[in-house]
C-alpha cells in the first residue's frame, strides 16, 4: 500500500466526500454495528467515525452526547495516519491525549481501540472506535472482533454509494439526489445563503428510443451526464431522477447566476452531436426548469414541484427553452 496516502489530506477529503455520506440520516446498518461493538467487547461507548477537514462526526454512536466534535481534540484523527489499529490503554499516561477536553471531561475516555477505515482507493476517511472510561487493554481477540466489524462498514459504505450512483450515467440516483437536496436546504436556511434547483428533461425523448432504439437512448443519457459535468462547477450537484430526467443543485446561487447555467448546459446539448456506436452522430434538445429556494417551501418534496412545474411551462412554451418559477 502506498502510504504516501496517509499524508495527503486533500485528496483523503475529497474520497471521503466521494462516499456522500457527511451529515446523513441515520441508518441501521451502522447502528447494528456500534450496537454490536459495544456490547461484544463490553464497553461504554462505540462509534463509527469520519474524519473531515476540521470535524469528526459520528455516522453511528453509543455512549456520546454529540454529533460531531472538533478534529483537533479526537482520537481518531491520529488512527487516520496509520494503517495499523491505534490502541490506547490509558490516556491519562499518554501526552497525546491526556490534556483532550474529551479525556479531563465528558465522555472521560480513558482507553480507546480504533480502527481505520479505508476505501478501496487506500485512504483512510474514518475510524470504528470502541472506548471504555477505564484504563484497560484490548487483546488480539478483542482488535480482530474490532477489525472485522470495520470491515463491515467499509463494505457498507461502499454499498451505500452504488446505491447512491446511477450506473448509466454516473450522476446521483434520486435517493442520492434528494439527501443531497436535503442537506444543501438546510445548510442554505442555516447560514441565510441562497440556492437554486434547476429540473431538465430531453425533448421528445420517447421519440429517440422508438426511432433509433433503447441503445442509443442509453447513449444519449450517458453522454448528456458527461456534458453536464463537463459544464458544472465542482460544487454543483448532478442527479437522475428518472427516466430523461434529471436534477441540478447550484448551491450559492440566486434566480439570475441560475438561469446563466440552465442556459449555458442547453446551449451546450442543443449544440453538441451524440456519437452512438454505429459510427452516426444525433442531436437532442433540453427543457429546463429553475426554481429558487424559497422561505415558503417545506421540504425537498415541495422545491421539486416547483422546479417541475417551471420544466412543464418550458415544455409547454415549445421545448428547448429555459423557464423560472416565481415563488412568493
Amino acid at each position: 500500500m502506498d502510504d504516501t496516502r496517509l499524508y495527503d489530506d486533500d485528496a483523503r477529503i475529497a474520497a471521503l466526500h466521494r462516499l456522500n455520506v457527511l451529515d446523513t440520516a441515520v441508518e441501521k446498518p451502522f447502528e447494528k454495528i456500534v450496537t454490536l461493538v459495544r456490547t461484544v467487547l463490553a464497553v461504554p461507548i462505540a462509534t463509527v467515525t469520519l474524519v473531515d477537514r476540521d470535524r469528526q462526526w459520528f455516522k453511528a454512536q453509543r455512549g456520546l452526547d454529540h454529533q460531531e466534535t472538533p478534529r483537533a481534540i479526537s482520537f481518531c484523527t491520529h488512527t487516520i495516519q496509520q494503517r495499523e489499529p491505534l490502541i490506547v490503554e490509558d490516556a491519562h499516561l499518554d501526552t497525546r491525549f491526556a490534556a483532550s477536553p474529551m479525556v479531563v471531561g465528558p465522555p472521560h475516555i480513558r482507553s480507546y481501540a480504533g480502527i481505520p477505515l479505508r476505501t478501496p482507493e487506500g485512504y483512510n476517511v474514518g475510524s470504528l472506535c470502541a472506548m471504555d472510561t477505564r484504563a484497560r487493554r484490548f487483546s488480539p481477540a478483542d482488535i480482530a472482533i474490532l477489525s472485522n466489524f470495520a470491515n463491515i462498514v467499509c463494505d457498507e459504505l461502499e454499498l451505500r454509494l452504488i446505491a447512491q450512483v446511477d450506473h448509466l450515467t454516473g450522476a446521483l440516483t434520486r435517493r442520492g439526489f434528494v439527501e443531497q437536496a436535503e442537506r444543501e436546504m438546510a445548510r442554505s436556511r442555516r447560514y441565510e445563503r441562497p440556492s437554486t434547483l434547476v429540473m431538465l428533461d430531453v425533448d421528445h425523448f420517447k421519440m429517440v428510443n422508438d426511432t433509433y432504439g433503447h441503445t442509443t437512448g442509453d447513449q444519449v443519457l450517458h453522454q448528456l451526464a458527461k456534458l453536464a459535468e463537463a459544464t458544472l462547477r465542482p460544487i454543483d450537484v448532478f442527479g437522475r431522477l428518472g427516466g430523461e430526467e434529471f436534477g441540478i443543485l447550484l448551491p450559492e446561487t440566486g434566480a439570475d447566476e441560475a438561469l446563466i447555467v440552465a442556459e449555458r448546459l442547453r446551449e451546450s446539448i442543443a449544440g453538441y452531436a451524440m456519437q452512438l456506436s454505429n459510427g452516426a452522430t444525433l442531436t437532442v434538445t433540453a427543457s429546463f426548469g429553475v426554481a429558487v429556494l424559497a422561505p415558503n417551501m417545506t421540504s425537498v418534496a415541495t422545491w421539486i414541484e416547483q422546479a417541475d412545474a417551471a420544466l412543464y411551462a418550458a415544455k409547454a412554451g415549445g421545448r428547448n427553452c429555459t423557464r423560472l418559477e416565481l415563488v412568493e
